[in-house]
Parts: C-alpha cells; sequence; structure tokens
C-alpha cells in the first residue's frame, strides 16, 4: 500500500508540470549578468542593435538567459543570446559567458575577443588573473563574483563604483 501511495504521489508531481531539479546557481547568475548590464557602460557603439550576450560550451545559464531574452531588454537594446560550440565560432558580442568545461580555452577566448569591447564572465577559481573581468564564486553558500577591473577596462569598458562595491574581491 505505501508503495502505491508513493508512485502516484510521483506520477502526480510528474504530470502536473512540477520542475524537479530547477537549476537556481544558473538562475541566480542570469540574474547577476543581467544586473551587471546596469553597471557596466559600453562605448558608443555598442549602444545600438541587440545587446548581445554569448554563452561558449555547455551550460544550463543558456537556457536561463533565452528566458530572459523573451522580457529583458538592457537599456533600449533587444536582448540576444547566442550559443557558440568553439572559441572559432565567438563573434561580437557584449558579454561572453565561458561555461566551466570551456574554462580551459580562456587564453584563446581572450584573445578572440581582443579586438571587441568584450565583457568575459567565468566560473573558474583563477580566471580573472588570465583574462576574466568578472568571475563567479561561492563563498559561504552565497553566490558572489570577483572583479578585475583592468581586465574590464582593457575592453574599453567603464566600470561603476557600484560594481566594484559588491564585488567579492577587486582586483
Amino acid at each position: 500500500m505505501k508503495k502505491i501511495v508513493i508512485i502516484l504521489i510521483s506520477l502526480l508531481i510528474l504530470n502536473s508540470g512540477f520542475k524537479i531539479g530547477v537549476d537556481t546557481n544558473s538562475k541566480m547568475k542570469a540574474i547577476f549578468i543581467m544586473n551587471f548590464t546596469k553597471l557596466i557602460e559600453w562605448p558608443a557603439s555598442y549602444r545600438e542593435g541587440n545587446f548581445i550576450v554569448g554563452v561558449i560550451g555547455d551550460s544550463p545559464l543558456y537556457a536561463e538567459l533565452v528566458k530572459m531574452a523573451k522580457t529583458k531588454k538592457v537599456a533600449n537594446q533587444p536582448l540576444e543570446i547566442k550559443r557558440f560550440s568553439t572559441v572559432n565560432d565567438i563573434s561580437k558580442c557584449h558579454i561572453i559567458f565561458v561555461s566551466e568545461n570551456k574554462s580551459q580555452e580562456i587564453n584563446s577566448v581572450v584573445k578572440k575577443v581582443k579586438p571587441n569591447s568584450t565583457l568575459i564572465i567565468t566560473t573558474k577559481q583563477g580566471l580573472v588573473d588570465k583574462g576574466s573581468g568578472i568571475n563567479f564564486i561561492v563563498k559561504n553558500n552565497r553566490q558572489k563574483f570577483e572583479l578585475n577591473k583592468q581586465n574590464v577596462e582593457r575592453y574599453k569598458l567603464k566600470v561603476s563604483s557600484n560594481l566594484e562595491a559588491l564585488a567579492f574581491t577587486v582586483k
């Protein structure tokens, strides 16, 4: 009897549309990224057309950003999300998120976006020392980020003092 009840409850949950395993970490990172767009200033030539956020590699963050793009804008620019499989696929974008499975290619990503005003965001320890502007970290079970202001400014981006104040560490 107990097994039947458990099976019925499981079937009800699965059929009700209740989502098991929602990636709240990716949702949180997507919210952070949208807030970064308010605290970083891109050159005038980047304030026209779509605001493009690229994701290189496999990450559940891509799906969260796609959901946000349906309802959000950056200033007056429509939000466009692109997925890139390889570094060679990367095209001009405002932000590039380097997924964990592509972290070892940070040097190639930095070279690829060098001529553009692109904010590089990563999730692996030490990548702010290798070219990333912002690196997501978890401290005391809370999502935080590191900021390498020099790396951000290298791409002709202006960092708000509010962003510096929010960063866990600033280099």
